[in-house]
């Protein structure tokens, strides 16, 4: 269906959709890579294939055979320099709420990661808090926190949590099955409900879940036991089979409960 012409060359409804397509690709990748080299990187690819475009619709030969050769020399050099970030929008897309729920597995890398990691610290009576991000963005938290970007393990979540460590106070913001940041300072809840005997680590994971969509995970080292918080919810006292299917209903379904 042709919508109008310009001199040379027509533009359909399938134009159209095909440039807001590739706008929102690009969008999205910059937000997700915003802050890092590959952000830069991204522009500069951009504006090649911009310029291939330009120079194959314009019939300028020289300059979109250069633009062409070029632009493939770019795509390489961005998968080989920018491996890391690739392999984290990959999971991220891999991790999408409409994939996990049309592709979702019983079991989670990060999920297991936290429960092994709460039942060694219960173990070693350390307390922890495991922030679980969903869809919304917890930049804010993040740019004020030690940033980590490691793949998630128990081992690592155990050392952070270690009291000789110096981000042991804080939390940990996990996402896309890495360990984002650590020490992060959470607001506090404000709920003038809440039981008075409730220490700094459960207000501040009730006080994120009241912020957020995140699945919050808490260890509290006075009572060695593991509470959860959601959306302004605790589920305390939870044990390790209950923590599992609380994490997956919540962190995989969210709203759907």
């Amino acid at each position: 269906m042709t919508l109008f012409s310009i001199k040379f060359f027509t533009i359909t409804i399938w134009d159209i959709l095909d440039v807001i397509i590739v706008y929102y690709i690009f969008l999205k990748l910059y937000r997700f890579f915003k802050g890092s080299r590959a952000a830069q990187m991204l522009i500069g690819l951009a504006v090649i294939l911009l310029l291939s475009f330009l120079a194959g619709v314009l019939k300028l030969k020289s300059l979109f055979w250069i633009m062409s050769n070029l632009k493939t020399v770019w795509v390489i050099a961005f998968v080989i320099i920018f491996q890391p970030e690739l392999r984290r929008i990959l999971i991220y897309i891999g991790q999408s709420r409409l994939l996990r729920r049309i592709f979702r597995e019983p079991k989670s890398k990060t999920i297991e990661a936290i429960i092994e990691a709460s039942q060694e610290l219960i173990r070693r009576k350390w307390g922890g808090l495991f922030v679980l991000a969903r869809e919304m963005s917890l930049k804010s938290i993040k740019e004020h926190s030690t940033s980590i970007k490691a793949d998630v393990s128990s081992s690592l979540l155990i050392s952070i949590f270690n009291p000789g460590s110096p981000l042991h106070d804080g939390a940990v913001i996990v996402q896309n099955e890495i360990i984002e940041s650590a020490g992060c300072i959470l607001p506090l809840s404000e709920n003038p409900d809440l039981d008075p005997l409730l220490g700094t680590r459960h207000r501040a994971a009730l006080g994120i879940s009241e912020e957020s969509d995140a699945v919050v995970v808490v260890v509290s080292e006075e009572a060695q036991r593991i509470a959860v918080a959601y959306q302004g919810l605790f589920y305390r006292s939870v044990d390790e089979d209950t923590l599992r299917g609380l994490l997956n209903k919540l962190f995989f379904i969210g709203d759907e409960k």
